[in-house]
């Protein structure tokens, strides 16, 4: 008797807990954990900070929103991005790769993931999570990105057309700033000149994007002597004398010994 009173009384329990939890199952109330099935799941992005240097202005790749009544930010601009496919990308980075591709046509000589956003109120649709990278497309790259719809490569500065869907005028700020920190003591902007470049092009795209002027002898030895780039043995024609022709060494760190901050 005691047995069956058991068995009613464990029934009965089970039944409860099913109708508060419905994706509670036998081994998930034994266990004291909640069935996977049950728990709702956020909604994973990836978005795209890609930079690159158009019209000698630092530039970003922005893409308008479609128009519907199920879309959030109707025709606001917003970051490149979208959804994680869990059936085509192994991975958060293979997702970022692959967005960069299809908005770019190219695939990035640097991608750097920024960070993680996440909270219930930055997409009306869902609680929502977005991994964050930037890249830099180099200049002879970017052009084919151009005439497709609805994308626009926008000059960084008063030029965005903010507010940015969702919290992406947020996640530009970080990404611009993380590039510019790194750029004080990396030669990170060869990444945004073709392969092959010439020391005054460096040193312009240095400026551009720090937004400031650098002191011409002073960034030749620091590049020279940080051994970071190297001779190709090729020159460039100019109005003058044949400008000697660099790319980044393949051994290299790629970080200078000092930075281009003032004091």
């Amino acid at each position: 008797m005691q047995l069956v009173k058991s068995l009613l009384l464990n029934a009965t329990m089970k039944k409860k807990i099913s109708q508060s939890d419905p994706g509670a199952t036998g081994d998930s109330v034994a266990k004291g954990n909640q069935s996977v099935d049950a728990i709702i799941r956020p909604l994973v992005t990836v978005d795209i900070a890609i930079f690159a240097i158009r019209n000698e202005a630092l530039s970003v790749l922005l893409v308008q929103r479609g128009e519907g009544p199920q879309e959030p930010f109707p025709l606001q601009w917003a970051l490149p991005g979208g959804f994680v496919h869990v059936h085509q990308d192994a991975t958060i980075e293979g997702c970022a790769r692959r967005k960069l591709l299809e908005k770019t046509g190219v695939t990035s000589p640097y991608l750097e993931q920024l960070g993680s956003w996440g909270s219930a109120d930055r997409d009306p649709r869902s609680w929502s999570v977005t991994n964050v990278y930037f890249a830099l497309v180099a200049s002879d790259q970017a052009v084919q990105s151009d005439g497709i719809a609805p994308q626009q490569w926008f000059p960084v500065g008063d030029a965005i057309p903010c507010p940015l869907a969702f919290d992406h005028d947020l996640l530009l700020d970080a990404a611009l700033k993380r590039l510019r920190d790194k750029v004080e003591y990396t030669v990170l902007p060869a990444s945004l000149l073709p392969v092959e470049f010439t020391l005054p092009e460096l040193q312009r795209t240095f400026e551009i994007v720090l937004n400031r002027e650098l002191d011409k002898s002073a960034f030749r030895t620091r590049m020279l002597s940080a051994k970071v780039i190297e001779e190709t043995g090729g020159y460039r024609a100019g109005s003058r004398r044949p400008a000697l022709l660099y790319r980044l060494a393949e051994d290299a760190s790629h970080q200078l010994p000092a930075t281009f901050r003032k004091n």
